[in-house]
């Protein structure tokens, strides 16, 4: 393209070295092209709306970032454990239900059998105890459920992790004979 073509279309062709200036219809620059190939319009402020955009759009992730890191503090609310036969699950949540830290025998790098064992238990209780009072909770109120081998030693990681237990309830679930129970296992 010649230089009055430019000037006419408002297009120039992108040199090598970074954003090349477009010429309006009146032969005034009017932008930059950069070499994604965006036309960066220039406002009456005399800044960018590529420029704005982008500051716009780090200033909302900054936003959220902050909001993240300044979470806020819980200072009492509930430990859930969950007992069973292959594995222990400790979450602890707010009075409301909202999860605030949790762990699990298999989160704690247990594999297999050994997710059953009431040491898992222990150091899941500590781990999930642990991330709760970072978040600034200091005592629990503690509903087990299941039958499995980490009932107590969970219960008791808890109360060594720093958080005071106030009350301890057992929530399995029991059926009044509902549906029919599963075969005898013959051992």
């Amino acid at each position: 393209m010649s230089e009055d073509t430019e000037k006419q279309t408002g297009v120039v062709k992108e040199k090598k070295g970074g954003a090349a200036p477009v010429a309006g219809p009146e032969g005034k620059e009017q932008g930059l092209v950069d070499s994604s190939g965006v036309v960066a319009g220039v406002d009456a402020s005399g800044v960018s709306a590529k420029a704005a955009g982008d500051a716009t759009a780090s200033a909302g992730a900054t936003a959220l970032r902050k909001s993240k890191r300044n979470a806020k503090v819980v200072p009492s609310g509930v430990a859930h454990i969950r007992a069973t036969f292959n594995n222990t699950v400790v979450s602890i949540s707010d009075t409301i239900g909202n999860v605030i830290a949790w762990s699990s025998a298999g989160r704690a790098g247990f594999k297999g059998s050994r997710k059953s064992t009431a040491f898992a238990a222990t150091v899941v209780g500590q781990e999930a105890a642990r991330l709760a009072v970072a978040r600034g909770m200091h005592e629990v109120e503690v509903r087990v459920q299941g039958a499995g081998s980490g009932r107590e030693s969970a219960i008791r990681a808890l109360q060594s992790s720093g958080l005071n237990v106030t009350v301890i309830k057992d929530v399995t679930p029991v059926p009044h004979n509902g549906c029919r129970a599963r075969k005898r296992r013959r051992v």
